[in-house]
C-alpha cells in the first residue's frame, strides 16, 4: 500500500515545522476494515453507540476477501469483520498471519441463485455453475450442492473441498471459479450461482425470497471480529464487541435484512 510512504512524508513535514506550532495529540481513531453490503450497514449503525462508550472507530471498506487480513496484519487496520472461521484458518495457514477471532457477529447463510431456472431440479446435463474462488467459501458452496444432491465429494474432503474433491457428477455440471465479489454479476451465463450473501443483497437479491437453494440455519460459517494476537486482550477490542453484541445491533439487524442475516451472538 503506497498509504506507509504518504504517512512517512507527512511525519517528516511534521518533524520539520517549528515545535511551537505542534497540535497536540488526538484520541486513538480504531481503524476497522468491512465487505460492502451487510458488514458495513451494522458498522455504521453501532458506530455512535460506539462514540458513546468511548470508542472511535473509521469504517474502511474493501471490495475483496484478500486485502482486509493483509491489512490487520500489516497495521493498517486495527480489526476486520467480514470473514467466517474456516477462511480465516486458511490465511493463518497459508500466509502466516498472527491473527485471531475476538467474537462473532452474524451468519450469513449462502445461496443458490439463478436468472434461467425456478427450481434445483431444472438443472440440465453439461450445465455451468459458478462457485467463489477461493478455498473455503468454494469449499462452503461445493458442500451445499451436495446437500442439494446434485454432487457427491470425496471422503474426508473437509471445509475446504475444491473442485478436484468431486467424487461424482451425474449431470456432469460445468464449474466456473469466480472471485466471490464478481458472481452476481455472472449470473446471466451460468446456469446456478453459490453466492455469499454479502454480495447477493448488494445486487438486490435477497436470499430469503431469491434463491433456489440456501444454508440450513445452523451453518457453521459465522462471521467474526478478526485483530492481531497481541490485542486480543485490548481493552477497546472487549469492549468493541460487548457494544456490537448488544439488543439494539440484534434488532437492527433482524430487521434491516428481514431474515437473510442472522445475529451469532
Amino acid at each position: 500500500m503506497k498509504r506507509r510512504t504518504f504517512v512517512a512524508a507527512a511525519l517528516a513535514a511534521a518533524v520539520a515545522a517549528p515545535l511551537a506550532f505542534a497540535a497536540p495529540a488526538s484520541a486513538k481513531v480504531y481503524k476497522i476494515g468491512v465487505t460492502p453490503g451487510t458488514h458495513e450497514q451494522v458498522m455504521e449503525f453501532v458506530k455512535p453507540r460506539l462514540a458513546k462508550a468511548g470508542i472511535d472507530i473509521e469504517i474502511v471498506s474493501f471490495s475483496d476477501y484478500v486485502l482486509p487480513n493483509q491489512a490487520v496484519s500489516d497495521g493498517d487496520l486495527d480489526m476486520n469483520s467480514f470473514q467466517h472461521q474456516p477462511y480465516l484458518d486458511n490465511q493463518v495457514r497459508d500466509r502466516g498471519f498472527d491473527l485471531v477471532s475476538v467474537g462473532k457477529n452474524f451468519i450469513e447463510p449462502m445461496g443458490i441463485y439463478s436468472k434461467k431456472i425456478k427450481t434445483i431440479a431444472q438443472l440440465k446435463d453439461g450445465d455451468s455453475v459458478a462457485i467463489p474462488n477461493d478455498p473455503t467459501n468454494g469449499g462452503r458452496a461445493l458442500l451445499l450442492l451436495q446437500k442439494q444432491k446434485l454432487i457427491k465429494l470425496a471422503p474426508g474432503a473437509g471445509l475446504t473441498a475444491g473442485v478436484i474433491d468431486i467424487a461424482e457428477n451425474p449431470k456432469k455440471l460445468k464449474f466456473v471459479e469466480l472471485d466471490a465479489a464478481q458472481l452476481p454479476r455472472a449470473l446471466p451465463d451460468v446456469a446456478i450461482a453459490a453466492i455469499n450473501t454479502n454480495y447477493a443483497l448488494e445486487a438486490d437479491l435477497v436470499p430469503t425470497r431469491d434463491a433456489i437453494a440456501i444454508e440450513a440455519a445452523d451453518s457453521p460459517y459465522a462471521n467474526i471480529f478478526v485483530v492481531k494476537t497481541k490485542a486480543k486482550d485490548s481493552e477497546w477490542v472487549k469492549k468493541l464487541v460487548e457494544v456490537y453484541q448488544t439488543a439494539p445491533t440484534r434488532d437492527f439487524i433482524l430487521k434491516t435484512f428481514k431474515g437473510a442475516v442472522v445475529p451469532a451472538f
